[in-house]
């Protein structure tokens, strides 16, 4: 499958079937389980579910828009990314975006929510977009920061905050 964007770095597709593994492995990460608890698959079949999903999704232009992230330099799936209408916001669209922590701290979420940013706005004609950060989560703050999303709000009692400290919400657009 070929990629649907490139960056300098990363590659950002669709997901292939045979990483269902890989996607669940990812989304067990130390990293990724802190900031996401409530996000990781119970099983490897639930992965290739999520998969087979997000690539209907995907293939139909509709939301849960979301694609696998892939190193260009080892050739494997190295998080993901995506939008979604926010949580009780009908008409709000936010992005994630998940990078594993063998590969984090070199920059590859600031390239990906760049890139993720400029091509879901034009692809979607989406005028504002949203990120949404628990509390704490510092890194993940500062890549929406440079990548010119502005602090707005904080947002308690969040469903998808599963620490309760609230969610620091950021507007871009």
């Amino acid at each position: 499958m070929g990629s649907i964007f490139e960056t300098e770095h990363l590659i950002i597709r669709l997901f292939r079937p045979e990483e269902a593994r890989r996607l669940y492995e990812v989304h067990l990460d130390e990293n990724v389980k802190k900031w996401f608890p409530n996000e990781s698959y119970a099983d490897v079949e639930e992965a290739a579910d999520a998969i087979r999903f997000f690539n209907d999704c995907v293939d139909h232009d509709r939301l849960p828009y979301v694609l696998a992230v892939e190193s260009k330099e080892t050739g494997e799936l190295i998080g993901d990314t995506g939008i979604n209408e926010s949580d009780g916001k009908p008409g709000e669209i936010e992005i994630g975006y998940v990078i594993c922590k063998a590969f984090s701290g070199k920059g590859y979420a600031t390239e990906l929510v760049r890139a993720m940013t400029e091509f879901v706005m034009a692809k979607f004609e989406i005028p504002v977009l949203y990120g949404r950060v628990i509390h704490g989560n510092d890194a993940s703050a500062r890549v929406l920061e440079k990548n010119g999303y502005t602090f707005v709000k904080e947002e308690f009692g969040a469903e998808d905050d599963p620490y309760g400290h609230g969610m620091q919400v950021y507007r871009k657009g």
